[in-house]
């Protein structure tokens, strides 16, 4: 029986991308491991952050699209996104960072029974630090480079919330995935794809209301590990006999993937960790300038032309 390994990376839409670097690669120290463009709309950026090699499970990914406007915030939407630092004293640590850039955070509190601190980047996306506690995601590869001390720094994704209208709906396609289900109120059920990992939780919050309607700072898709093509192509015809469409099997060079919608409207995408990242690059320069797969290398003149640089001045 396969398994679903955790998170395999997070998809968010922002307005503006120079903001966007500056914040995750300057406040919450991540690298940046990839500085690319959306595979199907060349004209935006798409930006990932993670560890030193963008491992599978520390990656939070975002499109570049000007022209959108204010999250509404409302159900069935991926709500906030859990982010593993190593300890509590670590939460300390953070609130005084957040304190000297301005950035929007509450007091340290908890969260899916863990301690954990609340904050916002500059576009309203709603994140928690969690304190690890001694977890750490096996291949995670701290980044020497980093602003934040080795002993602060983030770890990878935990928790990963989705707030919806039908509660046991989404319940049922995390069984399909053979999520176990750990916790259970009347309105909140937290599940695992490896029981006792919070690399891989989810928090379901049942909500009635009107629907969130996306922008800047709302959550597209949460994208889930598996470990090659042949448990890709298990799982589209797992999801297919459910009786969902699904994508099919897409080719996105630095992985696999195929998209579908559970049925509170919640896009997934299903991702294999491999080829990674350095596919096209080396270790030292990752993320370091504009990387294009193969199928869009002959119009990267053009492609060019359209994107605004986004480092610092």
């Amino acid at each position: 029986m396969y398994t679903i390994t955790g998170h395999h990376h997070i998809s968010m839409l922002s307005k503006n991308a120079k903001q966007n670097n500056h914040f995750y690669r300057h406040i919450l120290g991540l690298r940046r491991v990839k500085l690319t463009v959306n595979q199907d709309d060349p004209s935006m950026y798409h930006l990932f952050y993670g560890d030193t090699t963008g491992s599978p499970g520390t990656e939070l990914s975002f499109f570049e699209m000007p022209f959108i406007g204010r999250t509404h915030r409302g159900t069935n939407a991926i709500t906030q996104i859990g982010l593993l630092v190593p300890s509590e004293e670590s939460l300390i640590y953070w609130q005084q960072r957040f304190k000297s850039f301005d950035v929007k955070h509450e007091e340290i509190t908890t969260y899916a029974n863990r301690p954990a601190l609340h904050f916002e980047d500059e576009e309203g996306l709603r994140m928690i630090l969690l304190a690890a506690n001694g977890e750490v995601l096996e291949h995670w590869q701290r980044w020497e480079q980093s602003p934040v001390p080795l002993e602060h720094q983030i770890l990878g994704m935990g928790s990963v919330e989705m707030t919806v209208k039908r509660l046991d709906k989404l319940a049922n396609i995390l069984k399909l995935f053979n999520y176990k289900e750990i916790n259970r109120t009347e309105n909140e059920a937290i599940f695992q794809s490896i029981e006792g990992q919070v690399f891989g939780e989810i928090v379901i919050k049942e909500l009635d209301g009107p629907s969130e309607k996306p922008g800047c700072g709302s959550i597209h898709h949460l994208a889930i590990r598996v470990r090659n093509d042949e448990e890709l192509t298990y799982w589209d015809a797992r999801v297919k006999e459910r009786g969902f469409q699904t994508s099919g099997i897409v080719d996105r060079y630095y992985f696999k993937s195929l998209y579908f919608r559970e049925s509170n409207g919640i896009l997934f995408e299903i991702a294999t960790d491999g080829p990674g990242f350095t596919i096209d690059g080396d270790i030292a320069t990752l993320g370091e300038k504009l990387d294009l797969p193969p199928f869009l290398e002959e119009r990267r003149a053009e492609i060019e032309a359209h994107l605004q640089p986004i480092e610092e001045e």
